[in-house]
């Protein structure tokens, strides 16, 4: 037999194999066969081992049985106190309707009335169909807590989710932060040259007019010198000469000593290095626990409201801006309809890029940090990188009813609004899943269909073209509703970083909001006729404002918030 660390070791030599074999031997890789079993320590045991178990102090009241009756399912152990491990539960206190052992009962139910041995009460308390009743409702306890940690475990997938988001959006605000500081220590810098080669181009020429003077004081000194051997007129002149040289000179070393020393000085910015040393974070992390209690919800109203025409020189024709996502840093992209293009605008609103699709959008939505996808009419998703700063098409898959609003993207699936069903595709462009409309809206309505979506942490809120929108786990299991009738043919939807929800209504031209608990707030927006069929809207975190997107209009109205 070969030898080795893995390999299981036979008492006897044997390779005899026995039906059931003993428990403690097999701890240490070695096969006996077992002859008895010990119901309190569950264990099987070869003759030996039983032996040992006889002899031990802790194990040598335990009552053992023959080996067939354990497999035959006939011997049970006695079940242990809760409170003290090493006894049996022995007693029945019918004060407190509950079983316990000997110690438990002698000093925490000696006043109890009702105290009985187990044996006293089990034959008449015990029944069959009691027994079912309890089965069936610990399954259902199972059933309920097994959904429980599904969705805690949902819960988790998605705060870790989040922790990422906001992860880089730390790393986005970082880069940015130290890209601003470049960018002001360069001006600083450019600054400081200008001034420096100023001061540098003064002196310089001060330098040349004075050693100019000292070359023509020299020479003027050495013809005085000489003066003897030159005529009266002579020595007249080099004496002007000499003594305009002399008085010139005195004016330049006055006019330089007037002057003073030159000097380059620097103070720093006594209000930006306020701000940065007080600052603590970079932003508030805000944790919400489920909130029992429940935080009183923002009051919101509208600061002011203007337009920004997106259209472009070259837009061939009307500009019609049905979707709108924003990226990580914080650029927005909008989806226009007329011309078949998606526009980048900077945090001021202002195009900066342009891609070109080959079919009219409905949707946009953000996939990754440098990665969006767009839902074109021609039943196709065009996925679009955003690195270095540019739009670049890159692949193409094929979905169902992509003529139709409505687009996110949940944990690694696309949701995509249907007239019948919300189509759910993973990125390489395979169906994984369907939740019908009729599962989702109120009544069963078919006619109802899933507008524009948008993610609320562990939710994803679906409008209805009704009076309002519908809140989903991401099993496609309506959790909650929110609805008011001042809503009328609901598209639009976007969620505040307070976890306030914003719908408009395609029909009542207005902006409805509700907690994050589904209470209506009442209208951030009554009916405006500024802003005409509403089709969606996006909660901008930079300038904390809501921009919203109007069926046929080449316009955003920027909703400013206070």
């Amino acid at each position: 037999m070969a030898e080795g660390g893995g390999t299981q070791l036979l008492k006897d030599g044997s390779d005899a194999d026995f039906d059931l074999t003993c428990t403690p031997c097999g701890e240490d890789n070695i096969r006996e066969e077992a002859i008895k079993y010990c119901p309190e320590c569950q264990e099987y045991l070869c003759v030996t081992c039983n032996q040992h178990h006889g002899r031990l102090k802790a194990t040598k009241r335990h009552v053992v049985v023959d080996k067939d009756a354990a497999k035959q399912c006939l011997v049970v152990a006695k079940a242990k106190c809760h409170y003290h491990p090493d006894r049996d539960i022995e007693m029945y206190c019918k004060t407190h309707d509950m079983v316990y052992c000997v110690m438990c009962i002698a000093t925490e139910h000696r006043v109890c009335e009702g105290v009985n041995k187990i044996e006293a009460v089990s034959k008449s308390c015990v029944n069959q169909t009691e027994i079912q009743q309890l089965l069936d409702e610990t399954k259902k306890v199972k059933d309920v807590l097994s959904a429980t940690v599904n969705k805690q475990n949902d819960n988790l997938t998605t705060i870790d989710k989040q922790r990422e988001v906001i992860q880089e959006k730390l790393d986005s605000t970082e880069m940015k932060l130290i890209e601003q500081i470049r960018q002001i220590k360069i001006r600083t810098e450019d600054c400081l040259n200008e001034k420096h080669a100023t001061l540098k181009e003064k002196l310089d020429l001060s330098i040349d007019q004075t050693s100019c003077k000292i070359k023509e004081l020299t020479e003027n000194e050495g013809q005085l010198q000489i003066t003897g051997n030159l005529d009266i007129e002579q020595q007249f002149v080099h004496m002007k000469l000499m003594r305009k040289a002399a008085t010139d000179s005195f004016n330049l070393q006055t006019s330089i000593t007037s002057d003073g020393t030159l000097s380059l000085y620097y103070t720093s910015d006594t209000k930006l290095d306020s701000l940065v040393m007080a600052a603590n974070a970079l932003g508030q992390v805000i944790s919400d626990d489920g909130g029992k209690k429940g935080s009183e919800p923002k009051h919101y109203r509208i600061k002011s409201k203007r337009e920004i025409n997106v259209k472009m020189d070259n837009d061939a024709s009307q500009c019609r801006i049905i979707d709108i996502c924003q990226l990580p840093e914080k650029h927005i992209l909008v989806a226009d309809r007329g011309n078949n293009k998606i526009k980048e605008l900077n945090v001021d609103y202002l195009i900066i890029n342009v891609c070109d699709i080959e079919a009219s959008p409905r949707g946009i939505c953000f996939i990754s940090k440098n990665e969006i996808a767009v839902k074109m009419a021609n039943n196709k998703v065009q996925f679009i990188s955003t690195k270095f700063s540019n739009l670049t098409k890159t692949r193409i898959i094929s979905v169902a009813n992509g003529d139709l609003y409505g687009m996110i993207f949940v944990d690694d699936g696309i949701w995509l609004s249907g007239p019948g069903s919300i189509d759910i595709y993973n990125t390489a462009g395979t169906l994984t899943k369907n939740i019908n409309n009729s599962d989702i809206f109120k009544n069963n309505v078919k006619s109802l269909c899933a507008q524009h979506m948008a993610v609320s942490g562990g939710m994803v809120i679906v409008t209805d073209f009704s009076e309002g929108a519908v809140c989903l786990n991401k099993n496609g299991t309506v959790l909650r509703e929110l609805r008011d009738q001042k809503l009328d043919m609901t598209r639009g939807v976007c969620e505040a970083d307070d976890g306030t929800v914003f719908l408009c209504g395609y029909g009542s031209d207005n902006i409805v909001m509700f907690s994050k608990d589904g209470k209506c707030l009442g209208e951030l927006i009554a009916a405006d006729p500024d802003l005409k069929d509403p089709i969606n809207m996006l909660f901008d975190k930079v300038n904390n404002n809501i921009i919203v997107t109007c069926d046929d209009n080449a316009n955003i109205y920027i909703i400013e918030l206070e």
